[in-house]
């Protein structure tokens, strides 16, 4: 009886762990809903843990990347209201690092053919960047620093590419930073019940977003365009045309 391929084990196994991630979110789905409902609530989960207090909030952030429909947003503005300013920003980028770490490695090396098909199915403009790492690059900073756009599906679309680790966490942790800080700013001052500050930072967020989500197609136009300002290189006649010509000149004289 012929042994199953190594290329075959793994994609049993992969849709096995598929289907178990699937049934354990669909199974505690209820409950993350209504930790998730509202800051105190979540705050009062995280106090409830004691000491693993800190290490559940992070498994909420990478929970939040890998597989959840939670808008990132929401951990990290409750990372703010629940720890402050200085220790949410700490906890969130640390599981912003580890979750996207996960997502990153587990497509590179194991997930890759599954992810490269589901994403052949959406016919986004922005794919054609993928092929061209500085494009790609520029473009991962741009989508990183706009706020509220959905970037967790962008940490699978770049493992699938050629650029390398370094760089593409050197861009998450940079274009995401500056809005962790605000959002945690926003939860801090909320529980503070300091208004001014988060309406302020909410609005300029929101502006952000209506801006980037306005000319997304321009800024996505700028990467993809070819180069057209380059001139074209002048054809440089060939040695058998200069004979063929010379030939031609004799035989009229």
């Amino acid at each position: 009886m012929p042994q199953p391929s190594k290329k075959v084990m793994i994609n049993i196994l992969l849709g096995l762990f598929i289907m178990l991630s699937f049934g354990l979110l669909v199974y505690y789905s209820p409950a993350l809903i209504k930790i998730m409902s509202s800051m105190d609530n979540f705050r009062a989960y995280i106090h409830s843990t004691g000491h693993w207090g800190p290490v559940m909030f992070i498994l909420f952030q990478i929970l939040q990347i890998v597989v959840a429909p939670i808008p990132g947003e929401v951990v990290q503005i409750a990372g703010g209201y629940i720890y402050g300013v200085t220790i949410g920003s700490l906890y969130t980028t640390i599981g912003l690092i580890i979750g996207s770490a996960i997502a990153f490695y587990f497509t590179r090396f194991i997930g890759r053919a599954y992810i490269s098909r589901l994403m052949q199915k959406k016919n986004n403009k922005w794919m054609s960047l993928i092929h061209d790492e500085k494009k790609f690059s520029a473009f991962l900073f741009i989508f990183f620093v706009i706020p509220g756009l959905p970037k967790d599906m962008l940490v699978f679309v770049a493992a699938l590419t050629s650029i390398s680790s370094f760089r593409f966490f050197t861009i998450l942790i940079v274009g995401r930073l500056p809005w962790i800080i605000a959002s945690t700013v926003v939860g801090s001052t909320i529980h503070m019940q300091q208004y001014t500050i988060a309406i302020i930072i909410s609005v300029i967020a929101v502006i952000g977003f209506v801006l980037g989500y306005i000319y997304r197609e321009q800024l996505v136009g700028l990467f993809s365009r070819s180069d057209s300002t380059k001139a074209k290189p002048k054809a440089i006649p060939s040695y058998s045309t200069n004979r063929e010509s010379r030939k031609i000149k004799r035989d009229t004289t």
